[in-house]
């Protein structure tokens, strides 16, 4: 396909462009993004009224938006990662052998990156900046869903990169519903490094199974509150309601609440009367049904990543069983414990094996704005190469880098 040539000749160019350029690129789509904001709101409206006619879902239909809040916070993340150090040509270590040779590794872009994505256009922007500043090309498949709304940002993106003189295919937004142009990216392992899948269950696992090409999967998150007796009750309600209810449509927002059984009497009564005033429907296990009204919770539901104001509610005895809990029906995406035990804090994050573990604190932390990335490519649930938020770092590898002083090895 002549796009995945073109992306493999641009990651060529990108991949020595000077930090200052690539940070000027960046800068310029956050002017850009201001300045057609009107433009890029129409488009959008047109996206969410197709999508509406379509009898696409409620909380899906949200996700499209991409009005004035979220055009302001996407103009912050791309000065945050314009002011990030640049990781290409960086080393992580230089030491000096006992030969006199002096090794080290320094850190290079991965190439070409393909993603493919559903519903968020913000995604667009965030990708695009982060390959601009690690020094890769992308090709970008967004849904169908926002077409018209990736339209308008691969013209703002591919304006910048122009001023810049910077290749205009190393950021390509693809702009067709025609979804057999996935099936034959997929196959394009000559020129594509990486493919990063970024929506629902079925998209991933359609990627993961299909491309012949490494993938990182970001995948669901049926995320976890560990509720211990010794917490603050107003404080583990505090962190369960904004992990929940902050944005329940997203991949980190919390979907099942385990509280320790000493807890439970106290607990889950104010955690009933504060779902009730939001409208949150709890679905609790029989012991929780036997202290507060709720529907009741199945096997399934365990397993749910809800996406929605629902939240599964289970009485669990010990830090072990919560752990045990997790461990089974966990997708090692977030997962977090209220309590004010030390000893227990650091058992549940040794044993959680989780791409992002928190301490007294929301799932809505586990975002690559909140710890220092300027923002996040994704969420990886892998082990290799890239876990939890991806920032530029992970956008990168690196080959070993050799200096000598005339050393030649003799038998």
């Amino acid at each position: 396909m002549e796009l995945c040539i073109n992306a493999k000749d641009a990651a060529r160019a990108i991949s020595v462009a000077p930090t200052e350029i690539k940070n000027n690129a960046i800068l310029k789509i956050g002017e850009r993004l201001h300045r057609e904001r009107e433009s890029i709101k129409s488009a959008n409206e047109r996206d969410l009224e197709r999508a509406r006619k379509s009898g696409l879902d409620r909380v899906l239909v949200e996700r499209l938006r991409f009005g004035d809040s979220k055009i302001d916070g996407r103009i912050r993340s791309l000065r945050t990662i314009a002011e990030l150090p640049d990781p290409i040509g960086q080393y992580d270590d230089f030491v000096q052998r006992p030969s006199g040779l002096r090794v080290g590794r320094m850190r290079i872009p991965l190439g070409v990156i393909l993603m493919i994505y559903e519903a968020r256009p913000h995604v667009t922007v965030n990708a695009a900046a982060f390959c601009i500043k690690s020094g890769n090309a992308v090709i970008l498949k967004g849904g169908s869903e926002v077409l018209e709304t990736n339209k308008i940002l691969g013209k703002i993106i591919t304006d910048a990169l122009k001023e810049f003189d910077l290749p205009v295919n190393a950021v390509q937004v693809i702009s067709t519903s025609d979804r057999s142009v996935v099936q034959e990216l997929l196959k394009q392992n000559d020129y594509i490094d990486l493919v990063i899948p970024r929506g629902g269950e079925k998209l991933i696992q359609y990627v993961n199974e299909t491309s012949r090409i490494p993938v990182i999967k970001h995948f669901k998150g049926v995320c976890h509150c560990y509720v211990e007796k010794s917490a603050d009750v107003n404080t583990a309600l505090d962190i369960v309601m904004d992990s929940k209810m902050l944005m329940p449509e997203v991949c980190n927002a919390l979907e099942t609440v385990l509280v320790q059984r000493t807890a439970a009497k106290e607990f889950l009564p104010v955690l009933k009367r504060e779902a009730d005033t939001v409208n949150l429907k709890l679905r609790g296990c029989k012991e929780t049904r036997s202290i507060i009204d709720t529907d009741e919770a199945t096997e399934e539901d365990w397993y749910t990543e809800y996406l929605d104001t629902i939240l599964s509610v289970k009485v669990v005895e010990n830090v072990d069983e919560a752990i045990d809990h997790i461990e089974k029906y966990g997708s090692g995406h977030t997962d977090t414990i209220v309590t004010e035990n030390i000893k227990n804090a650091d058992r549940f994050v040794s044993a959680v094996d989780s791409s992002v573990v928190l301490v007294n604190a929301s799932t809505m932390y586990n975002d690559g704005e909140e710890i220092g990335l300027g923002a996040e490519i994704g969420i990886s649930t892998e082990k290799l190469h890239a876990r939890g938020p991806m920032g530029l770092k992970e956008l990168t590898s690196y080959k070993f880098v050799i200096r000598g002083n005339g050393h030649c090895k003799k038998s």
